[in-house]
């Protein structure tokens, strides 16, 4: 198994109306000529949590620390006129927290991060993941 360093959320950038199940992200990310779907997990707006690639996968989710972590992404990250925005249900914010602990119990020395914190570029994933994990 590959050392996990780093948990890293994400958010699939995607307005209220639109969706993004792991299927639709693996197939816009063979578009761009991944070989797959970059995330490992994907949590639905109903609190679905859907496998992307495996965790002894490298991902493909935060250039320059894929090897050592493990990418989670939630379904939305946009209001309806596409700014950048929290847009977690409480079913996704319920499931992120289950998902983070059991990780966690895995990885005990991994440190919870978003997209941001690593590339400021980024707004993904729309809110501050260090501070609202930071008890975990």
């Amino acid at each position: 198994m590959r050392w996990i360093a780093l948990l890293i959320i994400h958010c699939s950038a995607v307005m209220p109306s639109q969706q993004s199940s792991a299927l639709q992200i693996d197939a816009w990310h063979r578009q761009l000529g991944w070989n797959g779907i970059g995330y490992h997990y994907v949590i639905r707006r109903d609190g679905t949590v859907e496998t992307g690639r495996g965790e002894s996968l490298v991902g493909a989710h935060c250039r320059g620390h894929n090897q050592h972590s493990i990418g989670i992404c939630y379904e939305g990250g946009l209001d309806e006129k596409g700014h950048p925005c929290d847009t977690r249900t409480a079913e996704q914010k319920a499931a992120m927290l289950t998902l983070l602990k059991d990780l966690k119990t895995r990885y005990p020395h991994a440190e919870i991060t978003d997209h941001h914190h690593l590339n400021p570029a980024k707004a993904c994933p729309c809110f501050d993941a260090v501070t609202e994990y930071s008890q975990l």
